[in-house]
């Protein structure tokens, strides 16, 4: 509590309260980061409420557009497309608040002996070409196990790490039929667990002890990778991305003062504690960046 109202004095001004609850929405990777600032901001501003909901990225800025949300959390960027509708609905660009770092990570059950992956391999085994679709294949046995037919999974089509690893790894092709479509990151990785012969990709928060995460190479012979919070913010992890928060033009007093805390010291505290990299000092934008938008 102590570095909650520390953070009000240090990180940003205190704002006017008893005003309409900041509605925030969007990406399932964040909902657990967004809900744990929303109470932590419930102590630093008494009589400002912020109220949180997940549905996926593409759900929260769709609400964004619609004027039903203040903020739109997301795990991958904003399409031109949807900037444009946004301008062209409500009259005001975007803005764009980067306010933390994931590596997306390929999980595995912890007994499974493979290590590392390409983005050929992944390809190979998500893509709806893809021809991999045994662990022997890989070269792998999985231990204890008869079965040897791979099980992927996913995330739900409205969601910012379905699109982000369709983009980045995929090459925009589409998943193949056949790969489980789950609703939230914590239950792609809980059915991982459970599934000795699954493997499935979701944000690096959301590690239990049954699983483990491969290292990634982008081309083969490269060198593969493991999800540092140190590589995350490098850039040498290669499925590393930002996490996003998006506001329409000059947001009200009390969504910029909230904005501002998320990305002072005590804002940015809760981004390890839920599994995520916090922004750097030297890179932290209180004001956001307004997006351009392509009339």
């Amino acid at each position: 509590m102590f570095l909650w109202v520390l953070g009000v004095g240090l990180g940003c001004s205190p704002r006017p309260a008893g005003g309409p609850p900041i509605l925030g929405k969007g990406s399932d990777t964040m909902v657990n980061l967004a809900q744990a600032w929303a109470e932590a901001y419930a102590v630093a501003q008494p009589g400002v409420q912020v109220e949180v909901s997940g549905g996926g990225s593409g759900v929260g800025i769709a609400a964004l557009i619609r004027g039903s949300a203040d903020l739109a959390n997301s795990s991958r960027d904003l399409k031109p497309a949807e900037a444009k509708s946004a301008h062209t609905a409500t009259g005001m660009a975007p803005r764009e608040y980067i306010v933390g770092y994931d590596a997306l990570g390929i999980y595995v059950h912890r007994d499974n002996p493979l290590e590392a992956v390409t983005f050929e391999q992944l390809r190979e085994l998500f893509a709806v070409d893809g021809r991999i679709t045994k662990w022997s294949e890989l070269g792998v046995r999985i231990p204890g196990s008869r079965h040897d037919e791979i099980v992927r999974v996913g995330r739900q089509s409205s969601g910012g790490t379905f699109e982000f690893l369709r983009h980045r790894v995929l090459n925009d092709r589409d998943f193949r039929l056949g790969t489980l479509e789950l609703n939230g990151s914590k239950e792609v990785v809980e059915l991982i667990a459970n599934t000795p012969t699954a493997i499935g990709y979701s944000g690096m928060g959301f590690v239990v002890p049954g699983v483990k995460l491969l290292r990634v190479a982008e081309r083969a012979g490269d060198e593969a990778v493991a999800p540092t919070p140190e590589a995350t913010v490098s850039g040498r992890y290669p499925i590393a991305r930002t996490l996003l928060v998006y506001a329409l033009g000059e947001p009200r007093p009390e969504v910029r003062g909230y904005l501002e805390w998320i990305l002072s010291d005590a804002g940015q505290s809760w981004v390890p504690a839920s599994g995520f990299v916090p922004v750097p000092m030297e890179r932290r934008q209180p004001a956001g960046r307004l997006l351009e938008v392509d009339r």
